[in-house]
């Protein structure tokens, strides 16, 4: 699954929470989160070497499911039963998109492993050790 895929469903979750923040009568509006903005910037970097775009993509899905998860709770907390309905879906569909994107992560790392020469003969014909490069996902 690519990315792509994974916005338009992104794009109706967005719809839905500024319906719950227009029942709440809140704005959607926050402060700007200079650390998720260094993850997109480092992902970006990380996608522009050889790695392929997944690796990103689970970067950033992590963190939303993290941030469902915690409002989710919230929702609960305050007894909002609707909102708490909405966002433990919305927590389930980005729980599968990981779940694709780690089955992609997979796949990625044994076909870069296949590719790579064997270790002894890189290193001898380089006199370095070349880094390992492949789709790294922590779960």
């Amino acid at each position: 699954m690519r990315f792509e895929a994974h916005l338009e469903q992104t794009q109706g979750h967005v719809q839905c929470l500024e319906t719950i923040f227009e029942s709440l009568k809140e704005s959607p509006k926050g402060k700007k989160c200079v650390a998720m903005e260094g993850l997109v910037k480092e992902g970006t970097e990380v996608t522009e070497e050889d790695f392929e775009g997944s690796v990103s993509e689970a970067t950033l899905i992590n963190y939303e499911i993290a941030a469902y998860g915690t409002v989710c709770e919230s929702a609960k907390v305050l007894e909002e039963t609707k909102h708490a309905s909405f966002l433990e879906r919305t927590l389930e569909e980005e729980m599968q998109t990981d779940e694709k994107l780690t089955k992609l992560a997979k796949e990625i790392n044994a076909q870069a492993n296949q590719a790579r020469p064997p270790k002894e003969l890189d290193e001898a014909q380089t006199g370095r050790r070349t880094p390992k490069r492949g789709a790294s996902l922590s779960r």
